[in-house]
């Protein structure tokens, strides 16, 4: 089997990369960037390609891979900037469809669980879509559209709604990478919100091993939640790592406000 991925050298595409690699499978890593993935050479095939101007013949460019794990998306974590629905969802919608219509049988897209919107409690991947902001909105139009497209072109269709992750090679500007700088610092406080809200949060090695384990065996899937299932305040969470890796700071608790594009507590099912 051969496995192309867009994103590859992004936070989540260097952890899917690694858990195909345990598999006896052919990858395709597909990046704008071949230098961030100069470690892995040995192992992948390595394409350069800007999926928002991609060339006609992109599918036969990947070597007409039997699934696209499609990772690829811009403009984050702006999660409000318009241009989620104004430019990066037409690219995306564009480039999935040439390589439909070039053959591809099997796609499996990472979605968001802010496609949900600010429904509470448990959400399941059966519950109707509230998307609130930009990128949610985005996200839940692609989805859509494909869903259209396979009533033109069959083909496979995994969409898998990604909720919160940590690992290494995360954005600086995510919680755990924060927490971790502020330790390495010295810092004697770590400033943060109040930490109560109800988050799904998985390591990220766990949520590449799903995603792979979908591309290998999902077929026509849709849409699918990759979650624990099991809820946990932002501050258990915090704490939980202070204790695992032996770190020592004092919490700041609501030095920042809770965001205001996402419920207080909501977690996969």
């Amino acid at each position: 089997m051969k496995i192309a991925v867009t994103g590859a050298s992004g936070f989540i595409g260097r952890h899917v990369l690694t858990s195909l690699l345990t598999h006896q499978l052919e990858v395709v890593a597909v990046t704008r960037d071949a230098v961030g993935l100069a470690d892995l050479s040995r192992h992948v095939r390595i394409i350069e390609m800007d999926i928002a101007h991609p060339d006609g013949d992109c599918f036969e460019q990947l070597g007409c891979p039997d699934v696209l794990i499609h990772l690829a998306w811009d403009g984050l974590p702006h999660y409000k900037s318009l241009y989620h629905f104004e430019t990066e969802l037409p690219r995306q919608y564009h480039f999935l469809k040439t390589m439909i219509e070039a053959g591809l049988p099997s796609l499996l897209v990472t979605g968001t669980c802010f496609e949900y919107g600010m429904q509470s409690g448990p959400l399941s991947a059966e519950m109707q879509t509230q998307p609130n902001n930009p990128y949610g909105y985005a996200k839940d139009a692609l989805r859509q559209q494909l869903n259209y497209l396979q009533s033109l072109k069959p083909f496979n269709l995994v969409w898998a709604r990604l909720f919160y992750m940590y690992g290494e090679g995360q954005s600086n500007s995510s919680l755990y990478p924060k927490l971790k700088e502020s330790i390495l610092r010295g810092d004697k406080v770590f400033n943060m919100s109040g930490g109560e809200q109800l988050r799904d949060y998985l390591p990220t090695g766990e949520v590449a091993d799903q995603i792979a384990h979908l591309a290998m065996t999902g077929g026509n899937v849709g849409a699918i939640n990759i979650c624990s299932g099991k809820p946990i305040s932002v501050r258990k969470l915090v704490e939980q790592w202070l204790q695992e890796n032996n770190w020592e700071i004092e919490l700041n608790l609501g030095y920042y406000p809770y965001p205001d594009y996402e419920p207080m507590a909501f977690w996969g099912a």
